[in-house]
């Protein structure tokens, strides 16, 4: 499996952005996808899930109600939509898959829940 992350770059606060993530996997629709994001000297943190076969999706506290993800089975690809940035979120982006079977609720935002990362995508907010 691999995985393409893009649509990252640099933004003015309160702006928006779409990242996306390309996997190349037969049965995309049987993975359960993960934002994690990391800024400099802090480690990975999770920000959103999506499970698999249309299951529920999931958010870190800091960016409900701002940021939506999504997929497209079709197109074996993962958004994550980002609305009203800050310099907070400011880091790399990376998107994660998870095979069948699919994660409990709990520990979707967990990295070790994760099989494979792709190479991540920089966002950068300025104030």
């Amino acid at each position: 499996v691999q995985l393409q992350a893009s649509g990252g770059g640099l933004v003015q606060a309160g702006a928006s952005l779409r990242l996306s993530c390309a996997a190349t996997v037969r049965t995309f629709r049987d993975y359960t996808m993960g934002w994690f994001r990391q800024a400099p000297g802090k480690e990975r943190v999770f920000v959103a899930a999506i499970r698999s076969n249309g299951g529920s999706t999931h958010y870190t506290d800091s960016v409900k109600g701002r940021f939506t993800i999504s997929r497209d089975n079709a197109k074996n690809t993962v958004y994550l939509q980002m609305n009203s940035l800050s310099p907070e979120d400011m880091a790399v982006y990376y998107c994660a898959a998870k095979g069948p079977p699919r994660p409990i609720v709990s520990y979707v935002s967990s990295t070790t829940a994760y099989d494979y990362w792709g190479q991540g995508a920089l966002v950068t907010v300025s104030s």
